[in-house]
């Protein structure tokens, strides 16, 4: 058993996507993983999601809220951003964490990717981040759907992923450490899948060590 499957919660009524039912393990995990750097890597990331003060945002599989409260400090305290993740462990600790002085209020509900209990067109910016790789390949398609429906025209997506090792022996640790979903991650599909749930792909690109990230656009059609 590695450590990913340690840390991993129950199989969810709902979903057949995989949960964390160990915060405080996931928070250390990550911590780790990128070398003192994750702030700031994640901070990258709310910048690149578009989101502007006053923005409404969703951040979809949010997990322990490391990246919702990056992006309440993005659009400040006339934001709002909601968090929603099928997992009540983390969800508990997200709630517990305090946020940053001049940040947008954090509202943190359950909820599945793919069928998200959210009205149309509610949110100026959807993020979601290290999420698509614990769904079923069949089941992204519709989670990308879902996000786009939530959406404004015009408003901004950012989706970021796990970005594998190139080599043999960096793939066969990460496979080691985290399992077979992240080691073999086809990021390469993400632009492809996402133009195929109706958005409009305007940019790619990644940020070290591990992530790369596609940004896209809901057309006002």
């Amino acid at each position: 058993m590695n450590l990913g499957q340690l840390m991993q919660g129950k199989q969810h009524p709902d979903t057949p996507g995989v949960t964390i039912a160990t915060p405080r393990a996931y928070e250390l995990f990550g911590d780790v993983c990128f070398f003192g750097r994750r702030s700031r890597a994640f901070t990258r990331l709310a910048e690149l999601s578009g989101a502007e003060p006053g923005h409404r945002v969703l951040d979809v599989g949010c997990g322990t809220g490391y990246l919702t409260r990056r992006m309440a400090a993005r659009v400040g305290p006339d934001g709002a951003v909601t968090g929603v993740d099928p997992s009540t462990p983390v969800l508990d600790y997200a709630r517990r964490k305090k946020q940053r002085p001049g940040s947008a209020s954090c509202t943190y509900q359950g909820g599945i990717a793919e069928a998200l209990d959210l009205p149309d067109a509610a949110f100026d910016t959807v993020v979601t981040s290290l999420m698509l790789h614990h769904l079923p390949e069949d089941l992204r398609p519709a989670a990308l759907r879902e996000m786009r429906r939530v959406l404004r025209p015009g408003g901004r997506l950012l989706v970021v992923e796990f970005r594998p090792p190139k080599s043999r022996a960096g793939r066969h640790l990460v496979h080691g450490g985290a399992g077979h979903a992240m080691a073999h991650n086809r990021v390469d599909l993400l632009e492809g899948l996402i133009a195929d749930a109706g958005l409009e792909v305007t940019g790619q690109g990644e940020v070290r060590p591990w992530l790369c990230y596609v940004q896209a656009q809901r057309t006002r059609q």
